[in-house]
């Protein structure tokens, strides 16, 4: 008898144990989304450019953190509307643009989302090869409500087939934060597949918070695993919930929210 409640007494404290490390602190509790939004031409929509609906695939998910990749800043092809800007009025959120080239009148490049203030922010040009598109990975270091700091980063790497760019960018970005010590998250269209060497580069710091790889491209009938939210370090992170968000009206990428849970 003694025995028997001794086992029950020792299955208690596991179970309150277990029960303890599974509980989430609220405070510590980041939702993070990425989302190609085409230039902000909505593919599918009665209007041309419908930032409302852009806007309401973003205020659906309520996220924290948003890297938007294809985002145009005064070009003429979207008569010169600042994109990240009119996005950041319509979710309630801060707004940042990061330049990667020059463009048909005005800029092209990243844009982040946030519902944090910034504590600093920084653009970092990637290496294109002559004649390629320029690319850059966006920075920006925010206080979380635990009063925690963390760093994230949206990029968009080189779309073409040959995938040298994409692999020299994704070394170029390992390089930057591999010695980081600030809990990180890095979102966007990487137009890689998992099995990629580019992606290779980057899982050797980087956790993926989808591990199965849903396919995100195109939002019409998902085929290609292009877009991704990463973490590092793995210890520092807890995956809660990861989804793939797919409106075809709204752009030609399926969007990805990944909600993380800062550990340490």
């Amino acid at each position: 008898m003694n025995r028997i409640k001794i086992i029950f007494k020792l299955l208690f404290i596991l179970s309150i144990s277990i029960h303890a490390q599974t509980q989430i602190d609220s405070s510590k509790v980041v939702r993070v989304l990425t989302f190609n939004i085409y230039h902000g031409e909505t593919v599918n929509a009665e209007k041309q450019f419908d930032f409302d609906l852009l806007a309401k695939v973003i205020n659906d998910e309520q996220p924290d953190l948003v890297a938007l990749q294809e985002v145009d800043f005064k070009t003429n092809r979207v008569l010169g509307v600042d994109l990240v800007t009119e996005l950041g009025l319509r979710t309630k959120m801060q707004a940042i643009f990061g330049k990667a080239m020059a463009f048909d009148g005005g800029e092209y490049g990243e844009g982040i989302l946030s519902k944090y203030s910034f504590l600093s922010t920084k653009n970092h040009a990637l290496p294109a090869r002559e004649g390629k598109e320029p690319r850059a990975a966006l920075e920006v270091n925010v206080v979380i409500k635990s009063g925690d700091t963390i760093k994230f980063v949206g990029t968009h790497l080189d779309h073409t087939k040959d995938e040298t760019d994409r692999i020299n960018q994704a070394n170029a970005i390992k390089r930057l934060f591999v010695e980081e010590n600030v809990p990180m998250i890095m979102a966007g269209d990487l137009n890689a597949s998992p099995e990629s060497e580019t992606m290779k580069i980057l899982f050797s710091i980087w956790k993926p918070s989808l591990p199965d790889f849903q396919p995100t491209m195109p939002s019409d009938a998902p085929r290609a695993k292009i877009d991704y939210v990463l973490y590092k370090p793995a210890n520092a992170w807890r995956v809660l919930d990861t989804k793939i968000i797919c409106n075809d009206k709204a752009t030609d990428h399926c969007a990805v929210l990944s909600v993380l849970e800062l550990l340490n």
